[in-house]
């Protein structure tokens, strides 16, 4: 038998709930000074909320990660970095379920410095940046972010670095 939709956190939703009525009845005032802080936090973080929602749409509808993929040959040059940077940052839900298309690009020759690449990059996430934004500001963000995309960079020279001097001792 097939269950209906599912959403994970209404027990932490009905915990929640019963704390609030449990404050309520015992002490009315700060339960309520408690609520107008949540209604304002909530108020403040719903249109950064639809932002995210709606970018990843348009993520969604308009870029799949497959159409970037098969650009990253082992002759791609820097056109094979730019798409692993890229396709990293835009890529989206939990990494697992990324690790079967990793094992076929890998298997198709795509250099394992450019799946690096990819790797770190994913630790951008595009939908996510109105939010951190609100919370850290502009400044940091942009600075993390190139901090990241530096270090992505850094890590898939290194693979090269590693994978060049494997390959020269084997044909030693």
């Amino acid at each position: 038998m097939k269950k209906g939709v599912q959403f994970k956190g209404l027990k932490f939703l009905y915990i929640v709930f019963t704390i609030y009525l449990i404050l309520f009845v015992i002490d009315r005032e700060n339960a309520l000074l408690a609520l107008q802080k949540v209604w304002a936090i909530l108020y403040q973080l719903l249109p950064i909320f639809l932002l995210i929602i709606i970018v990843t749409a348009l993520i969604n509808y308009f870029l799949k990660p497959k159409q970037i993929v098969k650009h990253f040959g082992k002759e791609s040059g820097a056109k094979g970095v730019i798409y692993a940077l890229l396709a990293g940052i835009i890529s989206h839900g939990p990494m697992y379920v990324w690790y079967p298309t990793i094992q076929e690009l890998r298997s198709h020759g795509v250099k394992d410095s450019l799946l690096l690449i990819f790797f770190y990059a994913r630790a951008i996430k595009i939908p996510m940046l109105p939010f951190m934004i609100a919370l850290f500001g502009t400044g940091y963000t942009i600075v993390i972010s190139l901090y990241i995309l530096l270090f992505a960079l850094l890590q898939g020279w290194f693979m090269d670095t590693v994978n060049q001097n494997r390959a020269s001792k084997a044909e030693a």
